[in-house]
C-alpha cells in the first residue's frame, strides 16, 4: 500500500514524498489503522522494518498545534536512538507546526529546560533524564495522548523496569500506549500486560527470528588469530561501512588501538565516552565520514545507519537477542547485509543454541567446529551397535 492510499494531510504526505516514502512497510501498513484508531498496540518486527516511520507518522498525525503541552511521549534506552528518533519525527512534521524534542542525559538540562519551557508537543527521552524533570517538577505528562515505548523489550528489563512504571505512572487520565521492539523474550512479554489496555498484538518475526536479508558467516579460531582473521576479512570484502562489536569498553578501546594502524576512518564509540564526543561520531557515521565503527552494544539496538553493508562480532555476543540487535544494523530496510562472528571454544555451546533458535543458516569461512563435534558422537554410536550386533555365525555354533 502507497502512503498516498491512507488519510494522511498533505502537509505530511508531501514531506513523506520529499523523503523518498512511497510504499509502506509490512508493519507500517499493520500498525497505522491500530495506532490511528487509538488502541493499544504490542508490535514486533525486524531491524529495519520501519518501526519508527510507524510510530512517528500516525502519532505527529495525533497531535494538535494549537495545544501548547507534551501530547506525544516516546521513550527509549539510549542517548543516541534518542537523537535518531527526535531527527525522524523532526523531518515528518518538518511541514507542520508541531514541535518534537529530544531530552536525554549528558546534556546541558537548563538548555533543554528552557526548551521545554517554550513548548513541546512530541517528547522523546531517556528515562534517567526524563524522570529527573518529573521529580522536578519541571514536565507535567496532563497532556500525554499516546506513551511509546521503543525497543520495549530493554525498557522493561531490570533496571529500567521500575523507571518506565514510575513514568507511566505519572500519566494518571487514559491514553494510548504503544510498545516495538524486534525482540521480545517472554519473561518479558508477560509484562507488557501491565502498560496495555486491551492491546492489538502484532508478530511479524514468528516464523524467523532472524532478518532475511542478513547472510550469517562464522570463523572458527583461537582468539590470538582474531586480529589476522578480521583484516583479511575487511580487505577481501566489498565494506561500504562496518561496525566491529566487544563486548566490553576496554576490548573496544584495545582494538581501536590496534586496528587503526592498518585502516584509516576508524573511530569507536561506548558509554564510557562524554555526551558530546559520542553524538560526534555518531553523526560522522551517519554521514559516511567514518566507515570502520568500533562498539559497544550502546550502538547494538535500534540505531539506523544507512550505509552499513557489514556488521562483525569480535565478541560473540553476550544475552539471548544481542546477535538479532547487532546484525540488524545491516541489511536494513530490504538492503542484503553481512554478519561475520568469531567463535572460539568457549562460544560452542551459545552458538549451537543461537543457530537453533534464531532459525539461522551459517556459512563458515573455514572448519566448522559443530559438524566436527558431531563427527565423533556419531563413531562413537556406530561403534556402540557394532558391539551389541550379535555375530550370527557364533551364536548358531552355539545354539548346536
Amino acid at each position: 500500500m502507497k502512503f498516498s492510499e491512507i488519510n494522511l494531510p498533505s502537509n505530511i504526505l508531501e514531506k513523506l514524498d520529499e523523503m523518498g516514502y512511497e510504499e509502506m512497510t509490512p508493519i507500517q501498513e499493520i500498525t497505522y489503522p491500530i495506532i490511528s484508531a487509538g488502541q493499544d498496540l504490542c508490535a514486533i518486527a525486524e531491524t529495519g522494518s520501519g518501526k519508527t516511520a510507524a510510530c512517528a507518522i500516525p502519532l505527529v498525525q495525533k497531535m494538535d498545534p494549537t495545544l501548547n503541552a507534551i501530547q506525544g511521549l516516546v521513550v527509549v534506552p539510549t542517548r543516541e536512538l534518542c537523537m535518531q528518533y527526535v531527527g525522524e519525527i523532526q523531518k515528518i512534521a518538518a511541514n507542520t507546526p508541531i514541535t518534537p524534542f529530544a531530552v536525554y542525559g549528558g546534556f546541558d538540562k537548563e538548555i533543554e529546560l528552557a526548551k521545554l519551557r517554550h513548548g513541546v508537543h512530541i517528547l522523546v527521552a531517556t528515562p534517567g533524564r526524563l524522570i529527573d524533570f518529573l521529580y522536578n517538577g519541571q514536565i507535567s505528562l496532563s497532556q500525554v495522548k499516546c506513551a511509546i515505548l521503543d525497543e520495549a523489550d530493554e525498557l522493561l528489563k531490570v533496571g529500567f523496569l521500575e523507571d518506565i512504571e514510575f513514568i507511566l505512572s505519572c500519566i494518571l487520565h487514559k491514553h494510548q500506549t504503544l510498545l516495538f521492539s524486534a525482540t521480545m523474550p517472554e519473561d518479558i512479554k508477560k509484562l507488557t500486560h501491565d502498560c496495555l489496555r486491551d492491546p492489538q498484538h502484532i508478530s511479524l518475526v514468528t516464523k524467523r527470528a532472524a532478518p532475511e536479508s542478513i547472510e550469517h558467516y562464522f570463523s572458527y579460531l583461537h582468539p590470538k588469530y582474531k586480529q589476522t582473521e578480521l583484516i583479511k576479512y575487511l580487505e577481501e570484502e566489498n565494506v561500504e561501512q562496518v561496525i566491529i562489536f566487544c563486548n566490553a569498553r576496554h576490548k573496544v578501546d584495545t582494538l581501536f588501538r590496534t586496528i587503526r594502524q592498518d585502516f584509516k576512518d576508524v573511530e569507536y564509540i561506548h558509554a564510557g565516552l562524554n555526551q558530546g564526543k559520542r553524538t560526534s561520531i555518531f553523526m560522522q557515521f551517519r554521514k559516511g565520514k567514518i566507515h570502520y565503527l568500533i562498539a559497544s552494544d550502546v550502538a547494538g539496538r535500534g540505531l539506523d545507519f544507512s550505509h552499513v553493508s557489514h556488521v562483525v562480532n569480535w565478541d560473540f555476543p553476550e544475552g539471548r537477542d544481542r546477535y538479532t540487535h547487532r546484525t540488524g544494523r545491516a541489511g536494513r530496510m530490504g538492503k542484503k547485509g553481512k554478519a561475520f562472528t568469531f567463535v572460539t571454544k568457549h562460544d560452542l555451546p551459545n552458538l549451537r543454541e543461537l543457530i537453533d533458535r534464531k532459525q539461522i543458516t551459517p556459512s563458515w569461512i573455514g572448519k566448522d567446529p559443530l559438524l566436527e563435534s558431531r563427527e565423533p558422537q556419531k563413531k562413537k554410536a556406530q561403534k556402540s551397535r557394532r558391539r551389541f550386533r550379535p555375530h550370527s555365525n557364533k551364536v548358531n555354533k552355539k545354539a548346536e
